[in-house]
Order: C-alpha cells, then sequence, then structure tokens
C-alpha cells in the first residue's frame, strides 16, 4: 500500500471497529551524518526510520500505539492492541482530534542533499578552527542533513502531507592549554542549504572565541544582587522555561500558572516580545502540522509585555475552557531592541555575562537557581574576566519582568532567532 492507502485502511479498520473518532500519523524520515573523529571527517552515516502512530476514541475513552513497521499484518496487529488499550483507558471528555480542515501539502528546504558541499563545508570548518583557534578541541562535531515527511489523516477528513529538508548543525568544544583546561561548551543550529560557511553561522565563531578566553577564568568572590546578560544560546532555554510553567497545557490545566487569568494583561517589560513562529520564512527548523493534528500558524505570545495567547492544545483547551492556541511552541522569534550589545554591557554596575545555564526544573512559582557556565564577570560597565562556575537565582516572572535592555544583534539558530538581554535583581553568588 502507498502512504495514503496505508493511512484511509487505518482510518477504516477503527471505523469498523466502532471507534467514534481516529486519528494516524505516518512519519518517513531519512538521515545522512557525518562526524569528526581526531579534527578527520570520519563517518557516512544513513539511517531510515518509519513511525506509524494511530489514536482511537470511544466514550470518551483513548486508545494509542506507534510501531514501526506497516505491512498489513502488523498494522492489523496494532489496532487490535489499541483497542485494547482504548478500553482500559480513563474516561476524559477532553479527549478528541482535529476537526476538519482543507487538505494541504507543506515544503521546506532542500528535496536531496548535497553531499559534497556538506562534506567541503565540514572540512572546512575543521580547519579555521584548527588555524584560528588552535587551542579549540573540537571533541564533537556532527553535520546531518534530515528529510523528513509526515503524513496526517483523520476520521474527519483531515489530509496534510509536510516535507523537510534541513542541515543540522552539532558541536561540543573546550579549550587546553598545558596543564589549563575550560568547562565544556556546545551550539547546535540548522540550515535550509548550505550556502554559507559553518563558521559564519548562528554563534559558533563567538563561542569558540569565548572558549579560548575561557582558559584564564578564576572564582568570583562574594555574594551580591546584580545584573545578568542572557546570550542567545542561553535564552532558548529560559524560554521554554517560563513557556513551560506558565503557559502551556500542565501548568494551566492543573492551575499552577500564575498567568491563568492574565490574558491581554501585563506581564513582562514592555520591551519584550515574544513570538513563536513555526511557518516563518526566517525559520530553518520549523514545523506545518500540531501534534494534536491542526496547520501550525504564526502566533505572538506576548507583545510589548502583554500576554496574547497561551499555549493550549486542544486537550488542553477542552480541559480549561480556553482558546487553543495557533501552534505548540518552538521556533521563539524575539524582537531585537535599540540598543547594540556593547551599550548594555557598558550599563552595567556589577553583574554576569551568561553564556550557559546548568540548574534544575524550576519551580511551579517560577523559583530557579543553577550555575552560570562559560560565563563573564562584568564591573563598571566592562567585562573583567572569565569566571569559574558561579550560582545565579532569581524567579521566571521578574526575569522577564525585570528586562532593562534588548540588544539590536541578534543569533539565528535555524530553530530559533534570539538577541541579548539585560535582566536585574539576579543573586549572583561566589565563593
Amino acid at each position: 500500500m502507498n502512504v495514503k492507502d496505508t493511512l484511509r485502511y487505518c482510518i477504516n479498520s477503527l471505523s469498523e471497529a466502532g471507534v467514534d473518532k481516529s486519528q494516524t500519523w505516518l512519519t518517513n524520515s531519512k538521515k545522512y551524518e557525518l562526524n569528526v573523529d581526531g579534527g578527520e571527517v570520519s563517518l557516512l552515516r544513513t539511517t531510515l526510520d518509519t513511525n506509524l502512530k494511530v489514536i482511537a476514541i470511544k466514550d470518551n475513552r483513548k486508545g494509542e500505539i506507534s510501531i514501526s513497521k506497516v505491512d498489513t499484518e502488523s498494522i492489523d496487529k496494532a489496532i487490535e492492541n489499541v483497542l485494547k488499550i482504548l478500553e482500559t483507558s480513563e474516561i476524559d471528555e477532553a479527549y478528541d482530534i482535529a476537526d476538519h480542515q482543507e487538505a494541504k501539502t507543506f515544503k521546506s528546504g532542500d528535496k536531496e542533499i548535497d553531499l559534497d558541499k556538506m562534506y567541503t563545508q565540514l572540512k572546512n570548518f575543521i580547519e579555521k578552527v584548527k588555524t584560528k583557534f588552535p587551542k579549540v578541541n573540537l571533541e564533537q562535531v556532527i553535520i546531518e542533513f534530515n528529510r523528513i515527511e509526515r503524513y496526517l489523516m483523520n476520521s474527519n477528513e483531515v489530509d496534510f502531507r509536510s516535507t523537510t529538508g534541513t542541515y543540522d548543525f552539532t558541536t561540543m568544544f573546550s579549550s587546553k592549554d598545558g596543564e589549563k583546561t575550560t568547562s565544556f561548551n556546545y551550539t547546535a543550529f540548522s540550515l535550509k542549504d548550505l550556502e554559507r560557511e559553518l563558521m559564519d553561522c548562528s554563534s559558533i565563531a563567538y563561542l569558540l572565541e569565548e572558549s579560548v578566553e575561557q582558559l584564564n577564568a578564576k572564582p568570583l568572590e562574594g555574594k551580591f544582587v546584580g545584573d545578568i546578560i542572557i546570550t542567545p544560546d542561553c535564552l532558548e532555554g529560559f524560554i521554554s522555561y517560563y513557556n513551560g510553567i506558565f503557559l502551556s497545557d500542565s501548568a494551566l490545566i492543573s492551575g499552577t500558572s500564575r498567568f491563568k487569568d492574565k490574558i491581554n494583561e501585563q506581564v513582562a517589560s514592555n520591551k519584550l516580545t515574544l513570538r513563536t513562529n513555526p511557518v516563518d520564512e526566517g525559520i530553518s527548523k520549523g514545523y506545518f502540522i500540531t501534534p494534536d493534528g491542526f496547520e501550525a500558524e504564526n502566533l505572538t505570545l506576548i507583545k510589548n509585555g502583554v500576554l496574547k495567547s497561551f499555549l493550549l492544545s486542544q486537550y488542553g483547551a477542552n480541559k480549561t475552557n480556553l482558546t487553543r492556541s495557533k501552534n505548540v511552541g518552538g521556533a521563539y522569534i524575539v524582537d531585537t531592541g535599540d540598543e547594540e550589545l556593547k551599550e548594555l554591557i557598558k550599563n552595567i554596575d556589577k553583574g554576569l555575562l551568561v553564556s550557559r545555564f546548568s540548574g534544575g526544573n524550576p519551580s511551579p512559582y517560577g523559583d530557579f537557581s543553577g550555575v552560570a557556565k562559560n560565563s563573564f564577570y562584568i564591573e563598571n560597565g566592562e567585562i573583567k574576566y572569565p569566571i569559574t562556575e558561579t550560582m545565579i537565582s532569581s524567579n521566571l516572572c521578574d526575569v522577564f519582568k525585570n528586562i532593562n535592555g534588548i540588544s539590536k544583534e541578534y543569533v539565528d539558530f535555524g530553530t530559533a532567532i534570539l538577541p541579548w538581554i539585560s535582566v536585574s535583581g539576579v543573586t549572583i553568588s561566589g565563593k
């Protein structure tokens, strides 16, 4: 059977078994991967994966199963199993599938790999690191071409197909000079094509330069309340924490979100506009279909500090009687500000430039603490020196309220487009 016949077979079989609603996903992915070992390109690996996901709903009970084989025998067995799961599922009136939408096909990125260019770009990157940053040790470098085809069909006659192709780059590195070594750092980014040199993409050159500077890191003394500048590499993590604790299904269903009654109210600094734009032309690796089966749309979460939307799935919307959001987050874009990064630094009396944060999940109220890694001490408007691991703590709600500056500069990760932001009122604890 071809893909559509496979999905129709699932829908028809579930209908004949008496389910009220059903939804099926079929994902075919193909990955080409180049690795670096000992400074040389060492491996070309090709991986093919297939996943079929089947959802059935009957009498407000839900069954769900995923399989990796799509022959008729495997599908029949999966349907038999999903019906058994459904029978023992808890009753929940919020279970549902996507409403009918116009059939659509979505495409983004290269259809086929340019393996020669992929190899050349990776080799050029390695040589540039050796030349420009001889003290940097590339512990891991991977570049992949990922082509993913997703098909969705349900009993409400939804019929979507999306095809995406991206080059995904990941590297982890540290620096070494004699007996001195640094903490590791890492970054990742995605590209629709390979027209630019890898060294010129995202924040990689900036981070490699910082890594060498961190060979002279020293402990920070004392404890104080100061300002921090959160770098683009670090900012996405804070945004993800923030959205998870205040805007997500779990926070709103449980009632723990501090923002549950705050739509169209000020919740953050008026300097902050935060968008989640999975179908933005500027995002290389977004998505066209939400996990619950709707066409994804771009969405402004916070505009000039005012909360405009939650991140509720259809299930979350049904549970809370609130509006389903147009997407499920990710592909974050923070609007840039009107100051250069050097001006943000100049305005800080005492604080840190935080390039990486390592900590546990914040509390449901938003309190967090963790270690600022690969970071720098700022005093009297100047970066003084790199620091060894130093604790920072605050509350996520306060962090986004206390933004006192956003940079003109930004970094395009392909998965997000983010600037540097300056935040006041953070507790910084050295030795």
